[in-house]
């Protein structure tokens, strides 16, 4: 889980009768926000996400398709991240990740969603090791 998240409720977890996991979760987390963000939104760092994840254990992939809910009426975000095993190194895992940001119904679009791009970017690039 990444570091941001600081807190996760289970809404939903079942097994397919393919032992296929699939999981909803309600996210809090530290967005990291840009501070032009926070001051155009006057909202704190604090938000609120939707997460529908599948683990497919015979197939080894992991994916987690997540939305965010807090200032949904102005900003969309959908973010895709795969998991799969590296094809010739089965130690290592590969990630793929695709966002979608949709901003609406506030001036400056352009830039607003350059920032939240930006912010995106750089959250994907920090990395997380555990010991």
């Amino acid at each position: 889980m990444s570091p941001s998240v600081i807190g996760c409720d289970v809404i939903d977890r079942t097994i397919s009768p393919y032992g296929v996991i699939h999981s909803h979760r309600l996210l809090l987390a530290n967005w990291g926000i840009a501070p032009a963000l926070n001051k155009i939104f006057n909202m704190s760092e604090l938000g609120y996400a939707s997460e529908h994840s599948t683990i497919d254990v015979r197939r080894r992939i992991m994916t987690a398709r997540t939305r965010n809910l807090t200032l949904n009426r102005f900003i969309n975000i959908e973010e895709r991240l795969e998991y799969t095993q590296h094809p010739t190194d089965n130690t290592k895992t590969l990630l793929t990740q695709e966002a979608t940001i949709n901003v609406e119904h506030i001036p400056l679009t352009s830039y607003v969603e350059t920032l939240v791009a930006k912010t995106l970017n750089t959250n994907a690039t920090k990395v997380f090791y555990s010991t």
